[in-house]
């Protein structure tokens, strides 16, 4: 049974090759969306693009780093070409880099930050033509609960992910006049491959998977696709009286004192 319905419009997904971006990608599709699919990794777009073609949806993937910009632009020409509109964005595209502030060298500062919030602003910036045509725009950009509250020996990625925040509720103001709403996600412990490699570079994965997951109310890693449908709520109409917030999906991480500690 059809949750959402986006049955002739067309979406834009970064990251889309795993994770998130993969369950948000297949989300759209199967909710009758054409899909645009940007990734770094070919391969793993490719996987995408197959299962949503063989599941009888509409996509095209193209291989893209996000963080140059001439490539961004070529990048969006499938979607001028074979889609003729653009009607939701979702940045999701990002990275973590678990390094203290002694050890992070102003490279590695610059490298999470163009990945995480430069790509953001590219994207963003060119599609803005395409969105201001559409009559049910929207940009959902994906951060975390790390934008909302600190952690240790991350801080690169936690300001990060607090720029992501705040630049979507400036996006909301400045975009506002256009009908195009701005909003943004910030999921909890979500089990992807990102997470799982995070947690694999620890000294003892399985304790450490258990003490995160301890921390959460729900006693439990969350599914991208739960990120996905509320990703997939704020882009549709059911919310089109909301803009510049942030939607927290973290299964009570946050509502526990003992929840954000490292």
């Amino acid at each position: 049974m059809s949750t959402f319905s986006f049955t002739g419009h067309a979406a834009l997904v970064t990251g889309a090759g795993s994770g998130i971006g993969r369950a948000v990608a297949l989300r759209f599709a199967e909710e009758g969306a054409s899909v645009v699919l940007l990734d770094r990794d070919e391969d793993k777009g490719r996987v995408v693009s197959k299962e949503i073609t063989t599941a009888g949806g509409t996509c095209e993937f193209v291989r893209v780093e996000l963080t140059d910009e001439q490539q961004i632009i070529a990048a969006l020409s499938p979607i001028r070409e074979r889609f003729k509109r653009l009607d939701h964005v979702v940045n999701n595209a990002g990275m973590v880099m678990v390094k203290g502030i002694d050890a992070c060298t102003a490279e590695d500062w610059d490298h999470v930050f163009n990945v995480n919030v430069r790509s953001v602003f590219l994207v963003v910036k060119h599609s803005l033509t395409a969105l201001r045509a559409s009559p049910c725009a929207s940009i959902v950009n994906v951060s975390s609960v790390s934008g909302l509250v600190a952690q240790m020996g991350t801080p690169a990625y936690v300001a990060s992910k607090g720029a992501v925040l705040m630049l979507s509720k400036a996006l909301a103001l400045d975009l506002a006049p256009d009908g195009i709403r701005v909003n943004c996600v910030c999921p909890g412990i979500t089990d992807t491959p990102m997470f799982r490699s995070h947690v694999n570079s620890t000294s003892d994965p399985v304790r450490t998977l258990q003490q995160r997951c301890r921390r959460v109310p729900l006693k439990r890693m969350l599914s991208p696709f739960e990120i996905a449908d509320a990703i997939l709520y704020l882009s549709s109409d059911r919310a089109s009286g909301i803009t510049g917030t942030e939607l927290v999906v973290d299964g009570g991480y946050l509502a526990t004192a003992e929840g954000p500690v490292d």
